[in-house]
């Protein structure tokens, strides 16, 4: 059931094609310090090992996205970015294997997501979202925003002082901000603490003289066999349920029900064909991003034609090593400030969606459901389960834990509505 909240909906219509080109910028930067970082961070497993292509990971974000859109028909504004949730995967393989083969478990993972989409298909959407009721998702929304906490703080304290700047800015430009100053804060404050960075020092130039403007990214083939393939399909099962759950995430920030349409079958097949396309051009694995999704909650722009301007721009940029350059010189503080704020709209974005769903918290069953997990989704990140080589996080205990909760305890007092 959708519900009409006050926001732009069009945004070439309510604010002209200028300002619609800026937000599409907003939401480029706002995706692209995760989405960069997922490469950077297979890059550092140990000396001589050569991880995924930074260039080539911003390309298949802006063509998995405008895949997305196209298979969704245009309809929800979501961005496609690297998956965190595939990083233990990456860990295991790309030292013992490669990364050729890193990016063949991507393509398995994403062939994943096209079958269940085929189940939902054929069983129907109401059969599959009886074991993703708000009880189950809101508390896994709120993980998400969560278990990126750390990493934000982390970020922030490598310069605490300029590290505050940009949650200033936010703060700032939304509470006493009129008109495009309200509207698109993350990039204000981007810009402000890029400035003050510059002026404290804390602005390193060295790889951006160095670097061309242009110039292809190193994109290769995948190779596949059974381990890799098997541990693509692990993680993929954990990353569908952190799907759904973002799905849930941006309808209840936009107040539009994207599961009944354009359904859950569709943005599976996005997300999942968008992904193993990624992997056969030698990139990463996407997910429905949720650092745009905080930008959309913060500046109440719906219209997912943003989405496809940013998704534009990311192809674009990828082909300029120089501008790569140039944002990999934005202060890891800077990063870390933005995220501040976003990871907690998306945590407060799951608060939304229990407190909508009027999911009742005197029934004990739901009590038992969200405590249990809460409690996975953050004590098996310190304390991962590992089966097969296979390292299962909080999010994906969290999710499954509850989701057989919800399908075995009696008294259900939930209806999905189409």
């Amino acid at each position: 059931m959708s519900t009409k909240i006050t926001g732009i909906y069009d945004a070439r219509k309510e604010l002209g094609w200028g300002k619609t080109i800026v937000m599409g910028l907003q939401q480029c930067f706002a995706m692209f310090g995760a989405t960069i970082l997922v490469p950077v961070l297979t890059n550092s497993y140990g000396e001589g090992i050569v991880g995924l292509s930074a260039s080539v990971t911003l390309f298949c974000a802006g063509i998995a996205t405008l895949w997305f859109h196209f298979i969704t028909k245009g309809k929800v504004p979501v961005f496609l970015g690297s998956s965190f949730a595939f990083l233990g995967m990456y860990a295991a393989i790309i030292p013992a294997y490669g990364k050729e083969y890193a990016t063949g478990g991507v393509v398995a993972a994403g062939g994943l997501y096209v079958i269940l989409a085929i189940l939902i298909k054929v069983l129907g959407t109401k059969r599959v979202m009886k074991l993703f009721p708000p009880v189950v998702c809101g508390p896994l929304i709120i993980l998400i925003g969560i278990n990126l906490a750390a990493s934000a703080v982390n970020n922030l304290f490598t310069n605490w002082i300029l590290g505050v700047v940009p949650i200033l800015v936010i703060i700032i430009c939304n509470t006493w901000g009129k008109g495009m100053i309200k509207i698109i804060p993350v990039l204000i404050s981007l810009i402000v603490s890029y400035i003050v960075g510059i002026i404290m020092g804390a602005v390193d130039f060295s790889a951006v003289g160095t670097a061309a403007w242009v110039g292809l990214p190193n994109f290769h083939l995948p190779k596949f066999n059974a381990d890799c393939v098997i541990a693509g399909l692990a993680v993929a099962v954990a990353a569908m349920v952190e799907h759904v759950g973002d799905v849930m995430a941006i309808g209840a920030t936009t107040g539009k029900n994207y599961i009944a349409d354009p359904g859950l079958t569709r943005t599976l097949l996005g997300d999942g064909i968008g992904t193993s396309l990624a992997g056969l051009l030698g990139g990463p694995a996407n997910t429905t991003y949720s650092e745009n999704t905080g930008v959309v909650a913060l500046t109440r722009v719906f219209d997912p034609f943003v989405m496809r301007v940013a998704a534009v721009m990311a192809i674009i940029l990828s082909l300029s090593p120089k501008f790569e350059a140039i944002i990999n010189s934005i202060p890891t503080a800077v990063i870390g400030g933005i995220s501040f704020v976003l990871y907690g709209m998306i945590a407060a974005t799951g608060i939304r969606t229990i407190v909508e769903n009027q999911v009742d918290f005197v029934n004990m069953r739901n009590v038992l459901i969200a405590a249990i997990i809460m409690v996975s989704g953050l004590g098996f990140n310190t304390y991962p389960i590992v089966i097969g080589g296979v390292s299962f996080g909080g999010l994906a205990c969290a999710a499954v834990f509850g989701i057989i909760l919800n399908a075995i305890l009696p008294g259900k007092d939930y209806e999905f509505k189409e």
